[in-house]
């Protein structure tokens, strides 16, 4: 069996849907956490597909923009030596994610909590934030992570939320969303990717229960779209689970 010296914990879902949030909250709440982006690894800005159905435009939200290999290999680096690979410079956390909506003493009381875990035999926890990460074309990729947690969000408030943003830093520069990107590019490729997993391929409806529980992917609650607090305090206890089953207690 190969070393595993670090628990990795991927936390996917549509753009906009609170990843990266709910991925720094967990890494500023659980002792010796850190966190690894997908974004961190798109290609170039001349290597992203153009996306000709949605009128010639490049294609950020899909499985072909992002470099696999190199993803791959980084999070294999992780699960050997329990740390990030020391060249990666992010450019991820150049990105607003905006206001985080959960009240101060919440954050105290679950950082309280898990502070125990750091005079704990248990390995660092690795975060990986990233989008499509379960897709059946990340098979390899997907399975390297000892904890999957989908985050879900509907088309109407993904799409505000996207658009509510300025754009992105990228390798090469910026990127802003031309008008009409989420209808003709992100949703299409959230939908394509995900539809096995949910009932008659509808992203906005009822999961498929034998897939992700062989998938041993844990969707987020319906009650916590739009609430951050219930968001966290839900991953809290997935993450707790996770440590509590390494420490052998």
């Amino acid at each position: 069996m190969a070393t595993n010296n670090a628990i990795i914990v991927g936390i996917s879902g549509v753009s906009s849907s609170g990843k990266t949030t709910l991925a720094r909250l967990l890494r500023d709440i659980f002792p010796n956490t850190f966190i690894l982006h997908e974004d961190d690894f798109y290609k170039t800005d001349a290597e992203i597909p153009i996306n000709h159905e949605a009128g010639d435009v490049a294609d950020w939200d899909c499985v072909e923009a992002i470099d696999l290999p190199k993803f791959e290999e980084s999070l294999r680096h992780i699960r050997k030596v329990g740390m990030p690979p020391p060249d990666l410079i992010s450019k991820e956390d150049k990105n607003d994610v905006g206001k985080v909506d959960v009240d101060a003493s919440v954050i105290d009381d679950l950082k309280w909590k898990a502070g125990r875990w750091m005079f704990q035999d248990v390995p660092p926890v690795a975060i990986i934030d990233g989008f499509l990460m379960y897709s059946e074309d990340m098979t390899e990729i997907r399975g390297l992570f000892d904890v999957k947690l989908l985050l879900k969000t509907d088309f109407a408030t993904g799409k505000a939320r996207r658009e509510a943003r300025s754009g992105y830093v990228t390798i090469e520069g910026w990127w802003e969303d031309p008008k009409g990107y989420w209808e003709k590019v992100v949703w299409p490729n959230y939908v394509k990717d995900h539809a096995f997993m949910f009932k008659d391929g509808d992203v906005e409806g009822e999961v498929r229960q034998d897939v992700v529980d062989e998938l041993n992917v844990k969707i987020m609650p319906e009650g916590a779209q739009g609430d951050m607090t219930a968001l966290l305090k839900w991953a809290y206890a997935v993450l707790s689970s996770a440590l509590e089953a390494r420490s052998g207690r």
